[in-house]
């Protein structure tokens, strides 16, 4: 007799199924209209991911319906290790970004951002030259800067401190507050006379490609960025954690039919 657990985790593999071809079509649409390397950056997490959810889907649509024990046994394997994974990556998710925030500047709606107040952890991934070097790419290429520029042109110096920036905006747009620059416009300042010891203040160019984009104010700006988007995925994965438990659990419930099935079988000579 066909058990409602073997129904219930065929229809959900059948929508993971349903759900990995966007996936896949959306990481093959990145590789090959991508226009930049940041666009194509993430092509083949994305493929990979689709591909992954595919070959998992397959695997428990038809160890469930179609009764394959060592196929089931092989999917609740994969759905283990999932989990743990999901579980760790949440874990790991919460403690590197369980530190830093924006320091709020007086009488100004944006906040600076100091690269030594993010974790450790992060701070490292951020000041290797060769990561710093395709990021660096990747803010030039958002015209991220550009568009605050366009935003606020020709308005006087007491509109853009009351501007509400971004973390990026803030961190690479800008000089810092400490510099105390002439305000010409929001990516154009006047450095005053003197020698500057601080190497953000040194860092500043108002040539479009290289404002503040190798302070490190900047890399702070994006680890604030990075810190809420993983807040974000942090609490989304406890959600996908506990729809996974769920899957496993049905899954096992779907393992033990087969078996006694299978029993059931060799017993009676029946063969599901």
């Amino acid at each position: 007799m066909v058990r409602c657990s073997n129904n219930l985790v065929g229809i959900l593999n059948f929508i993971v199924f349903l759900l990995s071809i966007p996936i896949l079509a959306g990481g093959i649409w990145l590789s090959q209209k991508g226009s930049t390397e940041c666009e194509r950056f993430l092509d083949k997490p994305v493929i990979a991911l689709g591909v992954f959810l595919m070959v998992v889907a397959i695997a428990g649509l038809i160890g469930s319906c179609c009764r394959i024990t060592w196929l089931l046994w092989t999917y609740l394997f994969v759905m283990f290790l999932l989990i743990l994974l999901v579980f760790c990556f949440t874990i790991f998710a919460f403690v590197v970004t369980n530190k830093g925030a924006g320091e709020k500047i007086s009488e100004r709606g944006y906040k600076e951002y100091r690269l030594g107040d993010y974790s450790n952890w992060l701070q490292n991934r951020v000041n290797s030259d060769k990561n710093w070097r395709k990021i660096r790419s990747c803010l030039v290429e958002s015209k991220v800067c550009s568009k605050l520029e366009a935003k606020l042109i020709n308005e006087p110096v007491n509109k853009f401190y009351d501007e509400h920036l971004t973390a990026l905006q803030s961190g690479c747009c800008k000089p810092a507050e400490r510099c105390q620059f002439t305000y010409v416009s929001a990516t154009n300042w006047t450095k005053p006379a003197g020698t500057h010891t601080d190497p953000d203040c040194q860092s500043w160019d108002n040539a479009p490609n290289k404002l503040c984009f190798d302070c490190q104010s900047c890399k702070a700006g994006l680890l604030d960025n990075v810190k809420s988007a993983w807040k974000k995925v942090a609490v989304v994965n406890i959600i996908f954690l506990v729809f996974l438990i769920i899957v496993y659990s049905v899954g096992c419930c779907a393992l033990r039919n087969n078996k006694r099935d299978d029993s059931y079988g060799r017993t009676y000579g029946y063969k599901p």
